[in-house]
C-alpha cells in the first residue's frame, strides 16, 4: 500500500530533530561529528529547475517561482518528492476506493530567508461537477480548465493512458500549486502573480502528463498560455 509522505521544512522539522539528536548524543557520550549550526550535513540549496526530481520545473517556471517567492534558490527536495514518484503513486492508487488526491512536491525558501511554503498536489476530478470558481480566480486557456489566483493555481487535464484509466477511458486530473499557511492577502502585482502561479502549475501538470504517458500530453500546450478563457 502506498502512503503519502509529509516532509516538514528543515527550519520547522529536520533542523529541530537534528538539534535534539545532537543534544541526546552529547548527553550519552556517543556523539559523532556535529552539524555546523545544527543544520544536517545533507542540507542543500538548489536552483528552481533542480527541484522535485529535476524534470518538473521548467526555466519559465523557475522564473515564475522567483516572482512568487522572491528567491531563485530553494531547499533541495526530499527523495520522496518528485514527479516520477507522484505519478507512480497516482497510477497505483487511481482505482483504489477513496484515493483521490496526493502530494507531488513541496517547495521551501532556504534557511535564513523569509519563510515561504508552496505545496504541489494532484487529485482526481469529476468533469461533470458544476459550480462557479471564486471571484479571485481567472480562467485560462490551458487543458480542460485552468484557474489562477494570486496565491494558487489549478490545471485540469484529461489523461488517456494505460497507467491511469486505460486506453478506452480518460482520467481527469488536476495539479495544483498553492501557497501554504498565508494569513493575509498576497501583496504585489496580482495579475503578474496569477500568471506566475499558472506557469508553475502548467510546468508540473505537463511533467505529470508526460510521466503518466497521457496521450498528446493531456492536451496541454508545450508552453504556458496565461490568456483568459
Amino acid at each position: 500500500m502506498w502512503s503519502v509522505v509529509n516532509r516538514r521544512p528543515v527550519r520547522g522539522g529536520l533542523l529541530s530533530a537534528a538539534v535534539a539528536g545532537s543534544l541526546v548524543l552529547g548527553a550519552t557520550g556517543c556523539g559523532g561529528e556535529k552539524d555546523k549550526g545544527g543544520v544536517p550535513d545533507d542540507y542543500k540549496v538548489v536552483a528552481g529547475t533542480q527541484l522535485c526530481g529535476g524534470n518538473a520545473v521548467s526555466p519559465d517556471a523557475a522564473k515564475a517561482l522567483k516572482m512568487i517567492t522572491g528567491s531563485s534558490r530553494f531547499e533541495a527536495s526530499g527523495e520522496e518528492y518528485s514527479v516520477e514518484q507522484a505519478a507512480t503513486v497516482l497510477a497505483t492508487m487511481y482505482n483504489a476506493p477513496g484515493s483521490r488526491r496526493g502530494d507531488v512536491c513541496r517547495i521551501y525558501t532556504p534557511l535564513g530567508t523569509p519563510d515561504f511554503d508552496l505545496r504541489v498536489t494532484w487529485r482526481h476530478v469529476d468533469p461533470d461537477a458544476t459550480g462557479s470558481p471564486a471571484s479571485k480566480f481567472t480562467m485560462l486557456k490551458m487543458g480542460e480548465q485552468t484557474l489562477a489566483a494570486a496565491d494558487k493555481a489549478y490545471v485540469q487535464f484529461g489523461c488517456k493512458s494505460d497507467k491511469v484509466a486505460g486506453t478506452s477511458e480518460v482520467g481527469h486530473l488536476e495539479v495544483g500549486v498553492e501557497r501554504w499557511g498565508m494569513p493575509t492577502e498576497p501583496e504585489g502585482n496580482v495579475e503578474a502573480l496569477k500568471d506566475a502561479y499558472a506557469t508553475v502549475a502548467h510546468s508540473f501538470s505537463l511533467a505529470m502528463a508526460k510521466e503518466l504517458g497521457c496521450t498528446d500530453n493531456g492536451g496541454l500546450p508545450a508552453n504556458p498560455v496565461p490568456e483568459p478563457a
